[in-house]
Order: C-alpha cells, then structure tokens, then sequence
C-alpha cells in the first residue's frame, strides 16, 4: 500500500481565512444568522425518494449552523480560494441541502476546471440525489484529474472519534465511482473501480471498505470463490478506527460472526444501515430472496434516505423486485 503525503497547502492555507471568519462571525446578530439560515429561506425542506417516500429534512444544530456560517463568511471573504469553496460546499451539503451544495461545487469548476476534489464531491452529493449518470461523469472526470498526481488525506467534516481522518482524496473518488456503476448494477465497472480503491488504500479502515464492497460485487456476478480471496487480509486483529460496520461485515462473510450477530442491528444510522444492506445482499445471494426483499423493504421504511445503504437498498427494490411506489 501507497504511503500518502498531508496536503500541507491545506493546513497552511487553512489558517487565515478562518481566522477571519471567527472575526466576522460575531459582527452578525443571531437574527441575522436565523435569515441566513437554509432552513429558513431554501423552501420546503422535504425530498422524495424514488420509491416515492417524503421525507422532512431535519432541522439542523446550533453546532452545525454556527460551521456552516463560518464556512460560508470565509468563502464570501476568500472568493478564490478553493479550499473555502469546498468547504462551504460540504458544511451545506450536511445541513441536506444537496442541491445546493451541488450549485457551489458547480461554481467552483467554473473558476476551477481542472481541480479532481470539486467532481470528487459534486460526484458525491449527485449519488445522494440519486443523480448516478451525473455521479459517473464526475467521478470519471476526477480519476482522469488525478492520474500521476500524489495522493492526499482527505480532512473530516464530521470527525470520528478520534479525529483522525482515515480517507484519501484518491481513495474517495474511486470508492464513489464504484459505488455509482454498482447502484446502476454495472458490476464489472463497480468491481474495476473498488480495487483501484483498494490499491491506493492506506490503512485498515481503507481495506475492509473496499473488501466489503469487491466481496458483495463479486457475488453479485456469480464468484464466490473469487469472493472469498478478497477476505484473505481481513483478520481478527484489524485496528479500525471508524469503518466499524464494514469491519463487521467482512468477519461475518468470513465465517468469523455469526449471522445473529447482525441480525440485532437496528436501522436508521449510516452505519447500522450499511450492516443491515449488507446481509440483506447476503440472503440475496445466498437464493433467500425473500428475506431479502423483507430486510429490503425494512431498510427503505426507515429515515436515513441519504444512506448509501438505504440508496442500495432502494435501487434492488426497483431493479429486482419491480417495486414502485
């Protein structure tokens, strides 16, 4: 595995803008900042999933109002720094307004088209939006951007425990691409992208993400046996600081969990809704598809529509068992 270099342009570049913002921030009153406030003045907050459920976007934290001014009064203060647009991008994509978001990475490949993380993350919030061809023509785009580029550590927007971030940007846009062509059911094109993910992984949070995803693709094409040789790394001794429900996975398809050991999880998390997908594949595969259609049609009642489990769920509904709302 590659070693990878910290953006030191980033940390460097990081410090001045955001000094400015903590300066600016207290000069606007907090009725001000309610006006400001996307909730306030985006419209309705709802969206409708393929499947045609509606949900009410949740009203967003003081915390996460308070990163999203900043990162907005930086960008306003630094219109030309890219860092402060991507920044402003992703603290709007966390309060669920993907579309916005959408519309700053857009901006930002105006000024900047050459630039791999602006498709790496417009890529992103297309997949949310269940946009996939847009997702691919981005993803596409940023791989062709960071041939013979050195790869970078991608900072958190919403840290894990230990703040200590386990992704690259290289990483991030392969894994997205190949999640793309697997929510199209483009599996040949999925299992390309999720081994070039795992070739520039770095770490063990790097490999069981990838391995989870190279493992269920490959029983989606009918190769268990191929299958298993992508669970030779995964041991029972894998120091994982946040890819916790991949980890659980990959010792499951290895026969080192047993299934009732998922089988408890209950829905509604990213990460619990990534555990309950995955054995909801794995009846799948395994000629059960009736529990998983059921674990399927579980997953898709729940909240967290932006889940890219709750996303995979939806897309077999559709594809496999014709469902439509």
């Amino acid at each position: 595995m590659k070693r990878i270099a910290v953006n030191r342009y980033w940390l460097l570049k990081k410090v001045r803008p955001v000094l400015l913002a903590i300066i600016l921030l207290p000069l606007s009153s907090c009725r001000d900042r309610k006006q400001e406030n996307p909730a306030a003045t985006a419209g309705p907050r709802t969206f409708t999933t393929p499947l045609g459920k509606e949900f009410q976007l949740p009203e967003p934290s003081e915390k996460m109002l308070d990163l999203y001014q900043t990162a907005k009064v930086t960008y306003g203060s630094n219109p030309e720094d890219i860092d402060a647009l991507i920044w402003y991008g992703r603290r709007t994509a966390y309060l669920g307004e993907y579309e916005r978001a959408i519309a700053i990475y857009s901006e930002g490949i105006k000024k900047f088209p050459k630039n791999a993380r602006l498709y790496r993350h417009r890529g992103h919030r297309y997949i949310s939006l269940r946009h996939f061809d847009k997702a691919i023509a981005d993803l596409e785009k940023a791989s062709r951007l960071i041939r013979g580029t050195e790869n970078e550590i991608e900072p958190d927007g919403l840290p894990n425990a230990l703040n200590i971030p386990v992704s690259t940007l290289h990483g991030n846009i392969w894994y997205h691409l190949g999640l793309a062509y697997y929510l199209k059911h483009d599996y040949q094109k999925a299992l390309a992208a999720y081994q070039k993910c795992r070739e520039v992984g770095d770490n063990d949070d790097n490999l069981v993400s990838s391995t989870h995803w190279l493992y269920m693709i490959q029983r989606r094409l009918g190769n268990p046996e191929r299958a298993d040789t992508q669970l030779d790394s995964i041991t029972a001794n894998l120091k994982i600081i946040e890819n916790h429900s991949y980890y659980t996975l990959c010792k499951f398809y290895k026969d080192m969990l047993p299934i009732d050991s998922l089988q408890t999880v209950k829905i509604g998390s990213p990460s619990a809704d990534a555990i309950v997908y995955g054995l909801a594949n794995w009846y799948f595969y395994n000629d059960d598809k009736e529990r998983s259609e059921a674990l399927m049609e579980r997953l898709v009642e729940s909240t967290s529509w932006s889940s890219f489990g709750y996303i995979a769920a939806e897309t077999d509904l559709l594809h496999y068992f014709e469902k439509t709302h």
